[in-house]
């Protein structure tokens, strides 16, 4: 079943122009219009939400806009750098989230994310992800994802949500009460419709097709179709400046996995021919399949390094065959280096100086293109002695920054997500508990070591002033080892609030 997403970015135009001019943009809080020609007229194009909080509305003519809110800020409008915006924010995505990512102009982008949801956390965190890095950007998005381009896009204008994921095989009672605006009708077909009491989707989906057709056209029944899934919607995807690609176009459309896996075998020597002549090696391939009922499919793997190893491109591309519906048969297949990087030579260590390091890269690379490359990754210390800050995740593949880590002090092979509070007995003010209560147990102490005292980061808040911590390490009547802290120096009570809490787990 596929999966598409539709971005949509209401305030697009303005939010643009904001983040272009920086520091010279008018503040937030100042309504903002953009203005342009129609005809002989020169009207509103575009609002801002003060704008809009305001009154303002596109098509409002400019002297009555300023007429009506003499403080409304009016700049040129720039269609074609909006488009140009677009386009370079879906090559952004199309190297984050998925490799079919289409521009929906004026105020938004499509992208089929089938099969690729898995690599971002699932659907839900695909979505949040999405709409909070245009958020920190300072652009406004909502996000749905549904069964098709028709259902995600309406949602995404006409729904309240600012994310929403439309379960499988749910599209039709997701927009059944959507207003008929929604199926991108054109507006005298809106008002006609309208005029003969038909307002939302579901009345419109249930009137017999025929008068339909006789009255207004095809275009109506095809919305719909396209809407449900009964009909494709291709969507064309943004393509990278000057990659490297190699296409093959089929006189038989073909459909079994091993004669796909053959024609990648075909595909990919070029490829990496390709590169050779750049002196680059890839980091992302997508293979693009064309079906012959106007469909596409994708397939994306992405290695830690550049490589231009035409077998290891080969089996991983493979590897993920089996996510590919042929349909009826794919008619062509377009494979494209959507990330490349130079390779740059490396002396091979003679055998009579030292050993050379093993390549684990290839492993790295099935591992990752498997689980997805946020799932693999390793830990690198971090200058803090606040335990859950003296530490970050890096690539697999991160270079060393040659920092060690603290052996001064052992640290737990597990850490807590966030200390889980324990019922504990100890002397005050430096003793270690004589048993603790975790999770329902009681667990009694046979030896401990510590305390170890964490005192907090000034510079991370006036909260952090005073705080401490007092760790200890203990170990249970059955041989377990746990890490438990004192939230205070079991006297003064501006130092923390004295409860106990478990923080780690020893191997």
């Amino acid at each position: 079943m596929a999966r598409v997403v539709s971005l949509f970015l209401p305030l697009w135009p303005t939010d643009r122009i904001r983040k272009r001019l920086g520091a010279d943009a008018p503040a937030p809080e100042a309504p903002l219009a953009l203005v342009g020609r129609e005809g002989r007229r020169r009207v509103v194009l575009s609002v801002d939400l003060a704008a809009r909080k305001a009154g303002v509305r596109p098509g409002t003519p400019v002297a009555k806009a300023q007429a009506l809110y003499p403080d409304l800020i009016t700049m040129d409008a720039d269609q074609e750098g909006d488009r140009t915006g677009l386009e370079k924010l879906a090559l952004w995505f199309q190297q984050r989230i998925a490799p079919l990512v289409a521009v929906d102009v004026p105020d938004g982008l499509v992208l089929d994310t089938t099969g690729a949801d898995h690599l971002h956390g699932g659907e839900p965190a695909m979505l949040a992800e999405m709409v909070r890095r245009l958020r920190d950007a300072g652009i406004t998005a909502k996000a749905v994802v549904a069964d098709t381009l028709g259902a995600a896009h309406a949602l995404a204008r006409y729904g309240r949500a600012r994310t929403l994921v439309v379960p499988a095989g749910e599209t039709a009672a997701a927009i059944a009460d959507l207003p008929i605006e929604a199926l991108r009708l054109p507006d005298n077909m809106i008002e006609d419709l309208r005029a003969l009491g038909v307002a939302t989707i579901a009345p419109l989906a249930a009137m017999p097709r025929a008068p339909l057709a006789l009255r207004f056209g095809p275009d109506v029944a095809r919305r719909l179709d396209q809407a449900y899934g009964r009909i494709s919607e291709a969507i064309l995807p943004v393509r990278p400046v000057d990659p490297v690609m190699v296409s093959r176009n089929f006189a038989e459309p073909i459909g079994a996995a091993e004669t796909i896996a053959r024609y990648i075998g075909r595909l990919v020597p070029p490829l990496c021919q390709g590169l050779e002549e750049r002196g680059q090696g890839a980091r992302r391939l997508d293979l693009v399949l064309h079906r012959v009922d106007s469909r596409t499919e994708a397939i994306r793997i992405a290695t830690a390094t550049p490589v231009r190893d035409a077998k290891r491109l080969v089996r991983l591309l493979c590897e993920k065959i089996e996510t590919i519906d042929p349909g009826f048969g794919i008619e062509r297949m377009v494979l494209t280096a959507t990330l490349a990087e130079p390779i740059a030579p490396r002396q091979k260590i003679s055998s009579l100086i030292a050993e050379e390091e093993p390549d684990v890269s290839d492993l790295i690379d099935t591992l990752a293109n498997r689980v997805g490359h946020r799932s693999l990754y390793r830990f690198a210390p971090v200058e803090s002695d606040v335990p859950e800050r003296s530490f970050c995740r890096v690539p697999a593949l991160a270079p060393d920054d040659q920092k060690d880590w603290p052996e001064h002090w052992p640290r737990p092979t597990r850490l807590l997500a966030r200390p889980e509070p324990v019922q504990a007995m100890a002397e005050l003010p430096d003793q270690p508990p004589l048993f603790f209560i975790w999770r329902g147990v009681r667990r009694k102490v046979k030896c401990a070591d510590g305390p170890e005292r964490v005192f907090g980061e000034w510079w991370q808040g006036d909260a952090e002033l005073t705080t401490v911590r007092d760790y200890f390490r203990l170990e249970d009547a059955s041989g377990e080892r746990f890490w438990v802290y004192r939230s205070g120096d079991g006297e003064h009570g501006e130092t923390g609030s004295q409860g106990w809490f478990l923080h780690g787990i020893f191997g």
